[in-house]
C-alpha cells in the first residue's frame, strides 16, 4: 500500500523585501545595516522548530503572481534569474535559483481541475519566479534545499468581490489536500502575505531606521490582533469565516486567498497556533505565525 502524504506544518510567512534587504545574503545585491531584528528572529525560530528531514517539498501561495484566469503552478524543473522589486528596486535585486517538484506541481493542478477549477501549468522557461515566491521560501528556508510548488493568486476579486476570492481559494485548499495526499510526500505550506497592508507613502533616508518604523494606524493593529488571538485560541473556521470583513477593514494582503488557501489545505486547525513574531515593516502588520500538525510537536504539547 503506498504512503500517504501529509502537511507536516503550515506557516504564516510574509514577504516584506526589507527583510531580505536586512539579513544581507549573498543572493542580494542591496547592502543594509540591519533592522526589523523581531520579525528576522521570528523567521529563525520557525525555521529551527521545522523538521526539514521529514519535508520534501514546499508548497507556496503568493499574492505577487496574480492570474486573472485561473489558478496558475510552475511547471518547469529549475529556474534561475533575477528578481528585482517594482517598489523597492535599491532594496530588492535578488539573484535567485530554484527547484520545482513538477509532479506535485502537476498533481494540485489535475486535483483543481477534477473540482471543477481553473487550473493552467506555467511551462515558460524564462518565466521570472515573483518576489513574494522567492521572499518567503528564503526566509523561510535560507538553504534552499528542498524543491517548491507555487501558486499564483487567481483574482476572482477584480471581477467579483473578496468573498468569491476566499471561497475559491477554500476550493483551491481542498484540491491541494487531496493532491498531497495522493503524492505521498510531506509538505511544508507557506502562505506569503502580511496582515494589515496600508503602507507609508513616503520612505525614510535610511530605510533600516527603526525609530521610523510604526504601524499606520491603531485601528488596523487593532484588527491584527483580532485575527492573531483567533490564531492562537485554534478558532480558524471562525476566521476564514470573518476574512472578506477582515480584508475589507485591515486593507490586508489576504484579499488573495493565500492564508484561506492554507487553512483548507490543513483541514482548519484547532488546536493553538505559535506566533513567533508581530511587527510593521513600512506600516504594514506581518506575523509570523507556524501550525504543526505533529500532536508531538513542543508546541502542541504545551497547548495540550
Amino acid at each position: 500500500m503506498s504512503k500517504k502524504g501529509r502537511i507536516v506544518a503550515g506557516a504564516l510567512a510574509p514577504h516584506p523585501p526589507h527583510l531580505i534587504y536586512a539579513e544581507n545574503p549573498p543572493q542580494n545585491e542591496a547592502k543594509s545595516e540591519g533592522g526589523w531584528e523581531m520579525l528576522r528572529w521570528g523567521y529563525e525560530r520557525l525555521h529551527r522548530e521545522l523538521p526539514w528531514d521529514e519535508i520534501d517539498a514546499i508548497i507556496v501561495h503568493s499574492p505577487h503572481w496574480q492570474t486573472y484566469v485561473g489558478t496558475h503552478l510552475l511547471g518547469v524543473p529549475h529556474f534561475k534569474g533575477k528578481s528585482v522589486d517594482p517598489i523597492f528596486p535599491h532594496l530588492f535585486r535578488y539573484n535567485y535559483e530554484l527547484d520545482v517538484d513538477v509532479e506535485l506541481s502537476k498533481a494540485i493542478h489535475d486535483a483543481g481541475k477534477e473540482a471543477g477549477l481553473q487550473m493552467k501549468m506555467m511551462t515558460n522557461p524564462d518565466y521570472r519566479v515573483d518576489y513574494g515566491t522567492i521572499i518567503s521560501c528564503h526566509l523561510a528556508n535560507p538553504k534552499w534545499n528542498k524543491p517548491i510548488v507555487a501558486i499564483s493568486s487567481e483574482r476572482s476579486n477584480a471581477y467579483y468581490n473578496v468573498d468569491v476570492m476566499q471561497e475559491r481559494a477554500r476550493a483551491l485548499g481542498e484540491a491541494t489536500r487531496k493532491a498531497v495526499e495522493a503524492s505521498g510526500k510531506n509538505v511544508l505550506l507557506l502562505s506569503s502575505n502580511s496582515l494589515s497592508h496600508r503602507h507609508f507613502v513616503t520612505e525614510g533616508e535610511l530605510p533600516e531606521d527603526m525609530s521610523k518604523e510604526h504601524i499606520t494606524s491603531h485601528m488596523l493593529y487593532l484588527w491584527d490582533m483580532e485575527l492573531i488571538k483567533m490564531m492562537k485560541a485554534g478558532r480558524t473556521r471562525e476566521m476564514i469565516d470573518v476574512m472578506p470583513e477582515f480584508t475589507a477593514n485591515a486593507i490586508a494582503e489576504t484579499d488573495a486567498g493565500s492564508l484561506t488557501w492554507m487553512m483548507s489545505t490543513m483541514g482548519y486547525p484547532t488546536y493553538p497556533a505559535e506566533v513567533y513574531a508581530y511587527g510593521s515593516i513600512i506600516g504594514t502588520g506581518n506575523a509570523i505565525v507556524g501550525w504543526h500538525e505533529d500532536p508531538n510537536h513542543p508546541v502542541r504539547k504545551v497547548a495540550q
